[in-house]
């Protein structure tokens, strides 16, 4: 036992991220092989057929990306109680599409959002505007995605981050183009079960360590492991005052930003194409209820942990680099410096690395998004737990990636070819159509992926708030007010995507003359802006609703139709 155990601990990190990567990889190809699609049904919602449990699972790896896997206990490491909102939004958000959205949709039995956008609103501008909102909230996503293959990539594999983009596409590109929705299910129950595993390990080694509770949720706001009697998160805020930052426990957000930014991602949730989509995947009202039910339990799991893994990493960050000598900085610092993503500027030639909080004399800047792909390595944990991390992260990362690229593929070849240009066109066309899509969309992504606009979380978090203007609205009034019509619905979509637009381009790159923070509207960031759009769109469309014809008697039938529970146990599609 102790042979194998020094035999294991030889093994070098690389070594062992090229095993645990490439047994998950096969595995995904092959389920991906055994489950290919041969109809455009089972490429688009896997046959309609799958289980509570593993549309469950799915939805919880489709749901949890490289923002949450590796970038959301990044975010709360640096930015401590303000991080929060991410937590908030998103799981806010998950419960709002599972309770509100999820089982009427499923109803009414449409392919993808913009069906449901074309048919309910009894119009082709309204399937186009619907269109483009899925693409450009699905291509933000999937560029955050994409980074974030090529960070891990770039580290454990020791390739550049651009080759680690690419290997990433080869690999979801195979799965998603051979299996449609059919393949990226069942290769998603697998990658849930890869990342949770990859997510709980090291935060429970590094949990008993600090503090010797095994439990890191409660291990965080315990006493540490040293005898000191000094709790875990009071030690964590002296650490961060001493180097002049606000202590970890207080929030410097103002209220209205909190709230933005909180309600932007908690709606955007619920307009995001590539989650909504999952729920027409199971055969019944009543499945997709379930299954909502089963991913929110499965998604608490990580939740709750990530703020444990960033105080955690934070604290180990603070105590093995700081103030301590270059050139016997630990061997993980190194590593990561040749990344690019540790940078350390001797500003003072005294050889030490000076954290601190002031810009002007801090000489270490380090990348949100390495916090959870590093903290093994800064607890000095097994080299396999190091390398599980790695492929937990890529498992996030493809299996959003994966969800996001059939909801591009499925919006030309389903929304835009079937629908609008060619409408008879054959099924093989159709499945041939959606494949090419496919393709052309895992190019446009790796682009992304290989210049990105952010880090992993802030990319991720424009996407939601795309969604928030453009799609929620929409959805809401759909289903909960018969007398919305066309013109209200695409006018509102055109002013909220437009504006969030122009907000983003204008204080996040730097467009229309740029911006400062001081000259943010209302003083909220482009992150929570979604949340101001979303409320210009219900207001555009309730106005221009008001004043433009009602919709057709049997549109407004079948809006009375979704909201009926009685029959509710079979979906009539």
């Amino acid at each position: 036992m102790m042979n194998s155990l020094l035999i294991a601990e030889q093994i070098s990190v690389q070594n062992w991220t090229y095993i645990l990567v490439g047994i998950t990889f096969t595995l995904y190809i092959g389920i991906a092989i055994w489950s290919r699609a041969g109809s455009t049904k089972e490429f688009y919602v896997a046959g309609g057929g799958v289980s509570p449990l593993a549309n469950g699972m799915a939805t919880a790896a489709d749901w949890m990306s490289a923002a949450s896997f590796i970038s959301m206990a990044g975010i709360i490491s640096f930015a401590g109680y303000d991080g929060a909102v991410y937590l908030m939004g998103w799981t806010g958000g998950y419960v709002l599409l599972a309770l509100l959205l999820a089982p009427y949709l499923r109803k009414f039995g449409k392919f993808t959002v913009p069906d449901f956008i074309g048919d309910r609103y009894y119009s082709n501008t309204a399937r186009t505007v619907g269109v483009f909102c899925a693409l450009l909230v699905s291509f933000t996503y999937v560029a955050g995605q994409m980074r974030g293959v090529g960070l891990v990539f770039s580290r454990f594999l020791e390739v550049d981050i651009n080759t680690g983009v690419i290997i990433g596409m080869l690999i979801v590109l195979f799965y998603a183009v051979l299996g449609g929705m059919k393949g990226i299910t069942y290769t998603q129950v697998a990658q849930y079960c890869v990342l949770i595993f990859a997510f709980m390990v090291p935060a429970i080694f590094i949990s008993i360590q600090m503090t010797g509770n095994p439990i890191p949720q409660l291990g965080f706001g315990s006493e540490l492991a040293d005898g000191s009697g000094t709790y875990l998160l009071d030690k964590l805020d002296g650490l961060s005052t001493e180097l002049g930052f606000t202590e970890y426990t207080e929030g410097s957000k103002s209220l209205i930003d909190v709230f933005a930014i909180t309600l932007a991602l908690m709606v955007g949730t619920a307009g995001l194409p590539h989650v909504i989509v999952r729920f027409f995947t199971v055969k019944r009202v009543k499945d997709a209820r379930k299954s909502a039910g089963i991913a929110l339990l499965l998604i608490v799991i990580l939740y709750t942990t990530a703020p444990a893994v960033a105080v955690f990493a934070r604290t180990n960050m603070i105590e093995t680099v700081s103030n301590q000598p270059y050139a016997n900085a630990p061997e993980w610092f190194k590593k990561w410096e040749t990344t690019g993503l540790i940078t350390f500027t001797d500003k003072n030639n005294d050889g030490l690395i000076q954290y601190v909080a002031d810009k002007s004399k801090n000489e270490l800047v380090v990348d949100n998004d390495i916090m959870v792909l590093a903290n093994p390595e800064i607890a000095q944990l097994p080299n396999w737990v190091i390398a599980l991390v790695a492929a937990g992260a890529l498992a996030a990362a493809l299996s959003t990636a994966a969800g996001l690229l059939l909801v591009i593929s499925s919006s030309v070849s389903h929304d835009l070819i079937k629908k609008m240009i060619n409408p008879k066109i054959s099924e093989k066309g159709e499945l041939i159509a959606a494949r090419l899509s496919a393709v052309v969309a895992v190019c446009v992504a790796g682009y992304f992926g290989i210049n990105p606009p952010g880090f992993v979380a802030a990319t991720v978090a424009l996407a939601f708030g795309l969604a928030a203007a453009s799609f929620f609205p929409a959805i809401i009034l759909g289903i909960f007010y018969k007398r919305m019509n066309k013109e209200g619905a695409i006018a509102g979509m055109v002013v909220g995507i437009l504006t969030m637009l122009f907000y983003m381009l204008k204080f996040k790159f730097d467009w229309f003359g740029g911006g400062e923070k001081t000259d943010w509207w209302f003083g909220i960031s482009p992150e929570g802006f979604g949340t101001v759009a979303m409320v210009l769109n219900f207001i555009v469309s309730i106005t221009i609703m008001k004043f433009t014809p009602e919709p057709p008697k049997d549109v407004q039938e079948i809006v009375e139709n979704i909201r009926i529970p009685s029959g509710a146990g079979e979906a009539t599609h």
